[in-house]
């Protein structure tokens, strides 16, 4: 055999395996194969067989509470993250969020210099404002305590985090409203005093 069949072989080779991978992948495009179900089948348990109960995740602490040990000095450490997006010193500018200096009781869509989403200013021309319990919820998951907005931020899960961010943005505002009490939201403690009384 001289090397122009052997050429011949090697290429008509390569071409059947070049079909068959090209094939592969076209086929893999076109169809997408549907997921398995469950397998197997959910069995009865036995009567007078006890199952344990998953423990629910332990009880946030309530917001009072949070904000009176809260730090200012850990909530400014925790708005760096915010810091990309706004700003938060006095007439500071506007960044793809607003300034948020003196937002603490102040009206939702609080600067006339900015584009707010039409939510957010909905909320702001019907008068409503950014109290502490506001805040706390907003910051938890902005998606979902104000549908419609447009700030792409997933949320602070830690309870206290947030409580750290609303005392420090209550110290950059001139005149914030009261901290909430926390014997007031603390359960039972309506009671404790009735009784101590």
């Amino acid at each position: 055999m001289n090397s122009f069949e052997l050429n011949k072989i090697f290429g008509a080779v390569l071409g059947v395996l070049l079909f068959v991978v090209g094939m592969s992948v076209l086929s893999d495009m076109l169809f997408t194969p549907e997921p398995a179900g469950v397998a197997g089948y959910a069995l009865p348990m036995p009567e007078g067989v006890e199952t344990e109960v998953a423990e629910a995740a332990p009880a946030e602490e309530p917001l009072p509470v949070l904000l009176a040990s809260a730090d200012v000095g850990r909530g400014e450490a925790a708005v760096r993250k915010c810091a990309s997006c706004h700003s938060f010193d006095q007439g500071g500018a506007n960044g793809v969020g607003p300034n948020l200096y003196d937002v603490v009781g102040g009206p939702k869509a609080h600067l006339d210099n900015f584009g707010y989403s039409g939510a957010l200013a909905e909320r702001g021309a019907a008068g409503e404002v950014w109290g502490y319990d506001e805040l706390y919820g907003f910051l938890a998951n902005p998606r979902q305590y104000l549908p419609g907005t447009s700030m792409a931020f997933a949320g602070i899960r830690s309870g206290q985090e947030r409580a750290d961010i609303i005392t420090y943005l209550a110290s950059i505002t001139e005149n914030p409203p009261p901290l909430p009490e926390a014997a007031a939201a603390e359960p039972g403690a309506e009671t404790d005093a009735a009784a101590a009384q």
